[in-house]
């Protein structure tokens, strides 16, 4: 899959990849912490024959630039704003994965002429992403971390996945993907080669996991930010899909979400990981066509 490229108005070059151009509706892919664009081949290769198809890769992610570091994930929604607008693009159904749901949730509230529909796959809580403290065993204590600093010495959810990043240590992060996300089932070989490869190429792991602890778009503070209500304003048709077998997203987080928002529909798979996308890919595709164009 080749990526193009285009500048934003912030002077970030963002990659992306493009499918089906011509097609009359845009379905706007948004991948996760840890991946990009190229995570979503799965579902590219069965959607893009009914519509167009555009998976950016995130400031700091994949193939484009990181030179302004972000404060939060309403960041990464104005940046997909002016992405689609430098591509034309007036209204798009969006789908985000993980991270890229919070960012897809925002994106939903803050500029609602632009999107259609919202799918959610396992996604992030519109109340974050809580990590806490560990203890002397390395089990979660009930404290969160009140900075970004201490966060970032998280020695179980940080530390290690950065130092995989940083000294480019592919088995430890195939390990990891493996115990977090691909605990039901892994890509073949050279997919999750290919996939790792662009997971080394993050450059923001602290920000994004700060910015995960910190979103919150519900009314009362979740512990380390207070809530700016704006789930209120994602008045879209969502469709929320999450796998009972996920190690990342809780099913509190799930539900609780479900349960703010306006118009909402699930799908529940119980042999589901936090990667529908490769565990079942065809039946996930379905589901998902079969929300964005019910008849």
């Amino acid at each position: 899959m080749e990526k193009k490229t285009l500048t934003l108005q912030n002077k970030e070059t963002y990659a992306y990849l493009e499918f089906n151009p011509g097609a009359e509706k845009t379905v706007v892919l948004l991948h996760g912490n840890m991946s990009s664009s190229v995570h979503f081949e799965p579902l590219i290769e069965r959607l893009s024959d009914d519509y167009r198809i555009v998976a950016p890769d995130f400031r700091g992610f994949g193939d484009s630039s990181y030179h302004q570091p972000i404060e939060s994930l309403e960041d990464l929604a104005d940046d997909l704003m002016d992405f689609l607008h430098q591509l034309s693009i007036d209204k798009a159904h969006i789908i985000g994965w993980s991270t890229g749901g919070g960012i897809g949730l925002k994106f939903a509230a803050k500029y609602q002429q632009a999107r259609d529909k919202v799918v959610l796959i396992e996604s992030a809580s519109y109340r974050g992403y809580p990590i806490y403290r560990k203890d002397a065993n390395f089990q979660p204590t009930d404290e969160l971390y009140a900075s970004k600093e201490a966060m970032a010495q998280d020695p179980v959810q940080v530390v290690p996945a950065l130092q995989a990043i940083e000294q480019d240590n592919r088995p430890l992060m195939k390990q990891i993907w493996e115990a977090a996300i691909y605990n039901e089932g892994k890509p073949e070989e050279a997919a999750f080669d290919r996939y790792i490869r662009e997971t080394m190429k993050q450059r923001n792991l602290v920000d994004i996991d700060w910015s995960l602890m910190t979103f919150n778009m519900s009314h009362t503070p979740n512990g380390v930010a207070p809530g700016d209500g704006s789930i209120e304003d994602v008045t879209a048709p969502v469709l929320s899909i999450y796998g009972k077998k996920d190690r990342v997203i809780t099913e509190t987080m799930f539900k609780e979400t479900v349960e703010a928002l306006k118009d909402a529909e699930t799908e529940i798979y119980e042999d589901g990981s936090h990667s529908p996308i490769t565990d079942f890919p065809d039946r996930l595709s379905r589901r998902i066509l079969r929300f964005l164009n019910p008849s």
